[in-house]
């Protein structure tokens, strides 16, 4: 499966506190080897058909989407941000 960052996430990253990006660094790295790992604690977005998302920290998320052989990181950031359209 071939995981592609979107721009918006991409942005979003680089703008992330010091702290938090390299604690998505790790569970992201920890995504790549297994999207189901436990620590990311994936689940379905409720309201956004297709869209999943993984723990970063208690209050940073990041969001993707399945797209047959492809899995797409869409955003990054907090809960609030991330329920933005």
């Amino acid at each position: 499966m071939t995981i592609v960052k979107s721009n918006r996430f991409t942005k979003e990253f680089e703008s992330l506190p010091q702290d938090i990006k390299q604690r998505a660094r790790k569970q992201l790295a920890l995504f790549f080897q297994n999207p189901k790992h436990p620590s990311l604690q994936a689940k379905k977005m409720k309201g956004h058909p297709n869209t999943w998302e993984g723990r970063v920290t208690k209050s940073y998320r990041f969001t993707f989407t399945i797209e047959s052989d492809r899995i797409i990181l869409r955003r990054i950031g907090t809960h609030d941000i991330l329920k933005r359209p």
